[in-house]
């Protein structure tokens, strides 16, 4: 057992909220942000180093790198929601199988998906949009990544649960070695080897692997509170069949990513005429900015979800609504923040990964559009993870669909027929801004409900 520290996962329950916000969030907040910044540090090598057609080569990944990801926060997401709640209850032995069972399936999820892609990889980038231009940039990029799915999923997976079991730190430094190894390799590989789009992703998977050695020791000590236990169950139905339900939700939310991007694709190619490969670069840059402030949002969620999982658990319902009621706060601010620095700075911001004129004035025209209604999305995206935290995953499923495809898939289809790119950005803009008060309404239901059934918390 691990001696008494000034804050144990116990104190999930007690402590105030706002302490446990910031002891949690701001750790997960700065992986968040490393990650981002090395995203974009990477694009921007790519794009100075490589060139303009590399970043669409990039862009036209994006689909599958969405894939690669949902397998793993399957388990990931699932795993971390499952083991917290098992903490609220007091029940470590079954926290403790949980991590077990996570480490067995993220090795299998990856061996299956990575080598089931590797034998497809080239009929799958022309399904998502490369062209005989971009697919060498793209084949090159993904045969690596796709090669360290194993130690990538490991890593996620892992870092995921020790988040959520009480060394948020350390769930912070194994984010900050994985990024700080990227940013070291990824320029000597690209402009000093000159291995091109290809020196990017083994500067990935280098930094991924020594944050995978790091978050591997941590659960093989006998000092960590929860750790990889011979003795304890390593395949557990129970257990993988409430990570699958739990997971569901951001797999679906990936997955639902890929089906968008192909469209996204597809439609500025389609409406693009001669210049449709730079309007996919120029799509490749306002993803990158927009999951910058995004995954600073991811940060918030990631330091919410043990305190949630918790205090759900414990029937704690009133320090489970002060804490999402903070989380919507920071989430809208966050973006808000996005959406200014977008509509003020478009050209300082395009200029960072391109040198390319044509691209840089397409992709100044997207984040003008693409950007209207973007502080509401902080706010979609805390409630969506919020219900994903406390074990309704159905509810965090619909949420996800709304913005993701159920509405944005039909506004792709119907409105660049008659505004061109512009309706491509636009596209996304209106789905953000229905997707928002479908959240907001749904949070309210369930709000009023658990009030009636927690009236004394």
């Amino acid at each position: 057992m691990q001696p008494r520290s000034a804050s144990t996962p116990m104190d999930l329950g007690s402590q105030s909220i706002p302490k446990l916000l910031i002891q949690y969030s701001v750790p997960a907040i700065i992986a968040s942000v490393a990650t981002s910044l090395y995203n974009i540090i990477d694009s921007i090598f790519i794009g100075r180093g490589v060139g303009a057609m590399a970043i669409a080569g990039l862009a036209i990944t994006f689909p599958l790198m969405n894939l690669v990801i949902a397998f793993c926060t399957l388990i990931a997401v699932g795993g971390a929601t499952i083991s917290s709640i098992f903490l609220g209850q007091k029940n470590i032995s079954r926290a403790t199988d949980v991590v077990n069972n996570v480490f067995v399936l993220c090795i299998i999820h990856s061996v299956i998906f990575g080598g089931i892609t590797l034998l497809f990889l080239d009929e799958i980038l022309l399904f998502f949009g490369a062209t005989p231009e971009t697919l060498p940039y793209a084949r090159e990029f993904m045969r690596v990544i796709l090669y360290g799915t194993p130690i990538s999923y490991i890593f996620i997976g892992l870092n995921n649960i020790m988040r959520a079991t009480g060394y948020p730190k350390k769930a912070m430094i194994s984010a900050l070695l994985s990024v700080g190894a990227n940013i070291v390799f990824a320029p000597i590989f690209i402009f000093v080897f000159d291995w091109g789009i290809k020196g990017a992703a083994l500067a990935t998977i280098i930094g991924q692997s020594v944050a995978c050695v790091w978050v591997t020791c941590h659960f093989l000590s006998k000092k960590s509170f929860i750790h990889l236990n011979i003795r304890n169950r390593w395949i557990t139905p129970a257990i993988i069949k409430r990570i699958y339900a739990i997971g569901l939700s951001p797999f679906l939310m990936n997955v639902c990513g890929c089906i968008v991007v192909i469209f996204i694709n597809k439609a500025l190619l389609d409406y693009g005429a001669e210049i449709g490969n730079l309007a996919v670069g120029a799509y490749g840059i306002l993803n990158r900015t927009t999951m910058f402030f995004v995954m600073i949002v991811f940060g918030v969620t990631q330091g919410m979800q043990p305190i949630l999982g918790f205090n759900y658990g414990a029937g704690q319902w009133s320090r489970v609504r002060k804490t999402l009621s903070i989380g919507i706060w920071l989430g809208v601010g966050i973006t808000t923040v996005g959406w200014i620095a977008t509509e003020m700075f478009p050209g300082t911001i395009s200029h960072l990964f391109t040198v390319d004129e044509t691209l840089i004035e397409i992709a100044n025209r997207g984040f003008r559009i693409f950007f209207i209604f973007y502080p509401l999305v902080g706010c979609q995206i805390v409630i969506q993870n919020f219900f994903q935290s406390v074990g309704m995953p159905k509810l965090s499923i619909f949420l996800s669909l709304t913005r993701q495809l159920i509405f944005l898939i039909p506004f792709l289809i119907f409105i660049p027929r008659y505004f061109g790119i512009d309706g491509v950005w636009a596209s996304m803009a209106a789905s953000d801004c229905i997707a928002f008060f479908f959240a907001l309404v749904t949070l309210i239901i369930v709000n009023r409900h658990q009030r009636k059934l927690h009236p004394h918390t």
